[in-house]
C-alpha cells in the first residue's frame, strides 16, 4: 500500500459520517487487541481551550521524560498531527501501516454497517501508541463526552476545560445539556478537574463526579498565578491559556501519587509548550504581522477579540475571516467586525463554508464605515493584504491550516489532507465540520 493509498481508504470512511456512540469503536478496539488496556489516559473534553491544555499536559509529561502519547483533532494540514509522540506527528510510513493494520481489523467487522472515520482512526491511534509503549497518552475527546469514540478509555483523571455553546445539533442546545455530555468522560472514583465557571454547567459536573465519588477540584481565578504560574510567561497568546495552564498544572497534582513529576518538568514544559493555530504569531520578513486564530464559536472569537484588545491595543488589523455555516457566524461577525480596520470575507475550503456574501452583510450592518469586501479565495485575500501591517485570520481551522501553508509556516503534505477533517451526519446530509 501506498500513502495515497492510505489516504483515499481514510477519505471512504467519512462516506459512513457521523455516529455517536461507543459500540462500533469498543468492537474495532476488541479486534485490534484492545490496546487501550496497556495504556494510561488522561482524558480532555471541553467546548474550547481542551487542545491548549492537552499540548500543556503533553509538554509537561515529556519534560519530566516520560514518552507521550498526543491524540487531537481536527488536524491543521497533515493527518499525522493527530497522532504523535513525543510530539512527533505519525510519518507517512506509519500511518500507511497503521491503515494496513486497520484493513485487516475490518476483515472481522460486521459487514452490515461500518465505523465512521473518526472511530477508526481512534482506533488507529491507540493501536500507535501501545505498540511505542508510551508510558501516557493525553487523549482529546472529538465532540462531547459521554458518546464520543475516545471515551472507550479508563482514564487516570479527567479533565473538563470548559462547557460553551457549540455543535448544539449534537450535544443540547443548554449549556447543562452540553454539560451532561462531556461529563460523560467522569468515571467512578476517577479525579475530574474542570475550569468551568457556568453554574448553569457546574451543577451538572458536581452532581455527576458525587454520584462517581469522582473527587472534583474546581479551578478558580486565583489559581492562575499560583506557583509556578506566578513566575512563568506562557509562549502561547491570551489571558485565557492562564486558565488552560492551571487546569493542566492542577492535573498534574492530583497526578503526583501515580505519576510523580519534578517541579522543575512543570516549569519547562509550561515555557515550552507550542500549539499551532491558535493565537498564532507569525512576522513577515518585511514586518508584516499576521495572528493566526482558529476560533469557530462566539465564545472562541470572544476570546481572540480579548487578545487583541490586551496583546495589540491600538492596532486595527485587516480581518480576514471565513466560516462555516454551522457555526453561529453572525455572532461571530457581530463580535469581530468593530475590532477591524478593514474586512475580507473569504470561502473555507470545505462544502459546509458560510457564502462570504452573506458574512459581508452581517458584518456591514455592524460597522457600515468599515471597508468589507468578498474575496474569491484566501489566496486572494493574502494577496489583497499583502501590505497591511497588521492582519488577523480567523473563522475556522480549515483556514488556519490553509493560511500556515500560504505563510510558508506549514509544509503542504503530498496528498491534501485538510478535507479528511469533513464529516456527515449518519443518516446523510452535507457533511459537517468541527472546526
Amino acid at each position: 500500500m501506498h500513502y495515497a493509498d492510505a489516504i483515499q481508504f481514510l477519505y471512504d470512511f467519512q462516506w459512513f459520517g457521523l455516529k455517536l456512540g461507543l459500540e462500533n469503536t469498543a468492537q474495532l478496539a476488541a479486534l485490534a487487541g484492545n490496546p487501550q488496556e496497556r495504556l494510561r489516559f488522561i482524558h480532555v473534553a471541553g467546548t474550547n481551550g481542551k487542545g491548549s491544555t492537552c499540548a500543556m499536559l503533553e509538554a509537561i509529561y515529556r519534560a519530566a521524560g516520560l514518552r507521550v502519547g498526543l491524540f487531537t483533532s481536527p488536524h491543521l494540514v497533515s493527518f499525522g498531527e493527530r497522532i504523535q509522540v513525543n510530539r512527533t506527528p505519525a510519518g507517512e510510513k506509519e500511518v500507511t501501516a497503521l491503515v494496513e493494520a486497520a484493513r485487516a481489523w475490518m476483515r472481522g467487522f460486521p459487514t452490515d454497517h461500518s465505523p465512521t472515520f473518526f472511530e477508526v482512526v481512534t482506533v488507529m491511534a491507540l493501536h500507535h501508541f501501545a505498540a511505542l509503549d508510551c508510558d501516557l497518552v493525553i487523549w482529546e475527546t472529538g465532540m462531547g463526552g459521554r458518546l464520543d469514540a475516545t471515551n472507550i478509555v479508563s482514564p487516570l483523571a479527567s479533565v473538563i476545560t470548559n462547557v460553551q455553546l457549540d455543535h448544539e445539533q449534537w450535544l443540547g442546545d443548554t449549556l447543562a445539556k452540553i454539560a451532561a455530555e462531556k461529563a460523560g468522560i467522569i468515571k467512578p472514583g476517577v479525579p475530574v478537574l474542570t475550569a468551568t465557571d457556568a453554574a448553569e454547567a457546574l451543577a451538572v459536573l458536581r452532581e455527576t463526579a458525587a454520584r462517581l465519588n469522582a473527587p472534583l477540584t474546581e479551578l478558580a481565578p486565583a489559581d492562575t498565578s499560583r506557583p509556578p504560574l506566578d513566575e512563568i510567561d506562557l509562549p502561547l497568546l491570551g489571558d485565557h491559556q492562564r486558565s488552560n495552564a492551571a487546569l493542566a498544572a492542577a492535573t498534574v497534582r492530583a497526578l503526583m501519587p501515580v505519576l510523580p513529576v519534578p517541579a522543575e518538568a512543570v516549569r519547562t514544559g509550561l515555557r515550552t509548550v507550542r500549539w499551532p493555530g491558535r493565537l498564532q504569531l507569525i512576522n513577515s520578513a518585511g514586518g508584516q504581522m499576521n495572528l493566526l486564530d482558529g476560533a469557530h464559536n462566539p465564545a472562541g472569537v470572544e476570546t481572540l477579540r480579548a487578545a487583541l484588545e490586551n496583546h495589540f491595543a491600538g492596532l486595527r488589523p485587516s480581518l480576514v475571516i471565513g466560516v462555516l455555516k454551522d457555526k453561529d457566524w453572525r455572532g461571530m461577525c457581530r463580535l469581530l467586525a468593530p475590532v477591524a480596520g478593514a474586512i475580507y470575507l473569504v470561502p473555507v475550503a470545505s462544502v459546509r463554508t458560510a457564502a462570504p456574501d452573506d458574512l459581508r452583510a452581517v458584518c456591514q450592518g455592524i460597522c457600515p464605515g468599515t471597508h468589507a469586501e468578498v474575496c474569491g479565495s484566501l489566496e486572494a485575500a493574502l494577496q489583497r493584504t499583502a501590505h497591511d501591517p497588521f492582519r488577523v485570520i480567523t473563522g475556522s481551522l480549515y483556514l488556519v491550516g490553509h493560511a500556515l501553508e500560504f505563510l510558508g509556516a506549514a509544509r503542504a503534505p503530498s496528498h491534501g489532507e485538510r478535507s479528511l477533517n469533513e464529516w456527515q451526519p449518519a443518516a446523510g446530509g452535507a457533511p459537517i465540520s468541527g472546526g
